[in-house]
């Protein structure tokens, strides 16, 4: 029987347009039931998807900062998070449930 390659998924390369990102983070604020670790890492695989380094700059933080905010490690401060969101060309908003 022939082994089966596989390969490591990384869903940064999947994300190419605006739009996909934007859905992205959409469904995970859906799924998140409220861990903002995993939020936080969805949003690092915005920036991955942007390139770390424009997102970095666009966001006033440094790469190294950038990577452990969203590592989904730790939970980063609400002001970094807007940040992060803004520099990705992405808006919060709220609805009523």
């Amino acid at each position: 029987m022939p082994k089966t390659a596989t390969s490591r998924y990384d869903v940064a390369e999947h994300l190419r347009t605006p739009e996909e990102m934007a859905a992205y983070l959409e469904a995970t604020l859906e799924e998140a039931n409220g861990d903002a670790a995993f939020i936080a890492k969805a949003l690092g695989d915005i920036a991955r998807a942007k390139g770390m380094t424009q997102v970095a700059r666009d966001a006033g933080l440094s790469r190294e900062s950038l990577y452990k905010a969203l590592s989904g490690e730790r939970v980063p401060s609400f002001d970094t998070i807007l940040k992060i969101v803004a520099a990705l060309g992405l808006k919060l908003h709220a609805e009523v449930r």
